[in-house]
């Protein structure tokens, strides 16, 4: 009888194992799309920064990320057991809010082009001046990174907690905990990476054997592209995650993407690459127009805004 209990309770411990397995997999997919944004936002956040305080940056906002995350879990659990009802309204608003960041991000070059050449040209005589208090300027640097952090973090704990809101509540606080953990490892231990390749690619240059001297120089030209290209993807990803949200929460909407995937689907080679984009580029031009939408109103709320203190 013993044995029998101690086989099922292994057992049962092996099967929430695995749920909670396949449920952090599916979050962790779920959250990916903020990931991008994740990485190129806090990428370029120790831009600026002298090459040796590079990583105690790093460091820092990563402490300051799991101290975003130590308050935002519970809270996120406490929703979850008080207020279940919360979670779809809460996934809604992370989703607007990615469009809304997504688009603005494209916006912006073009919105606030001099306000933007304005604040690079000051930190590049901040950086050059000697009388410029460099701690200070990097604890600025840090502060923001880590306000920065405390959105991204917020949206993935809320879309990992969309995903896990059915379960039981020790799988909750697993899955929550684990994605905390891991993406926050992840992303600054890539964020490290991406922001030292330069240095990696510049001593390598320098080094005696031309193999060595070549890797250097692929690290040199790899770093700004890469930081480029996360940005891009990342801007991409938060459309099609965002839309994805939105089009699952709106009433009809999903499924009528998934008619337009099965429509597609039937055409003859090309179908089945058809069917699986499809759902991925309908979510993303949801996104599109969201974050479009969402822009607009927050522009036209501040004129508002302006107007009625102009009036006062």
């Amino acid at each position: 009888m013993a044995g029998s209990s101690l086989l099922a309770l292994i057992d049962d411990i092996a099967a929430i194992l695995d749920d909670v397995a396949l449920m952090s997999k599916v979050a962790a997919k779920k959250t990916a799309g903020v990931l991008g944004d994740d990485l190129a936002l806090n990428a370029q956040q120790v831009s600026g920064v002298k090459a040796e305080r590079e990583l105690p940056v790093v460091w820092a906002v990563a402490v300051g990320s799991l101290k975003n995350k130590a308050v935002l879990v519970p809270a996120a659990l406490a929703i979850s057991a008080f207020a279940p009802w919360a979670i779809t309204p809460l996934l809604m608003a992370g989703g607007a809010y990615l469009c809304f960041e997504g688009f603005e991000k494209l916006a912006h070059p073009y919105l606030h082009a001099d306000e933007q050449a304005a604040h690079l040209g000051q930190l590049a005589d901040a950086i050059s001046d000697p009388d410029v208090d460099l701690v200070a300027l990097e604890k600025d640097k840090i502060k923001g990174a880590i306000r920065t952090d405390f959105i991204l973090s917020a949206e993935i704990i809320v879309i990992s907690l969309g995903t896990v809101a059915g379960a039981p509540f020790g799988q909750q606080v697993t899955v929550l905990a684990g994605i905390a953990v891991v993406m926050t490892v992840g992303v600054y231990g890539l964020v490290a990476g991406i922001v030292k390749m330069d240095d990696a690619g510049l001593y390598l240059s320098q080094r005696g054997g031309a193999v060595t001297r070549a890797v250097g120089q692929v690290l040199l030209a790899a770093a700004p592209k890469l930081m480029k290209l996360l940005s891009v993807v990342g801007t991409l990803a938060m459309f099609m995650v965002g839309g994805g949200i939105l089009t699952h929460g709106l009433p009809g909407a999903h499924e009528v993407i998934q008619h337009a995937a099965e429509a597609v689907g039937g055409l003859a080679g090309v179908g089945p690459a058809l069917a699986w984009l499809t759902p991925s580029v309908l979510d993303g031009l949801a996104g599109l127009a969201a974050g479009a939408l969402a822009l607009a109103a927050v522009g036209l709320g501040g004129r508002l805004l302006r107007l009625l203190k102009g009036r006062g």
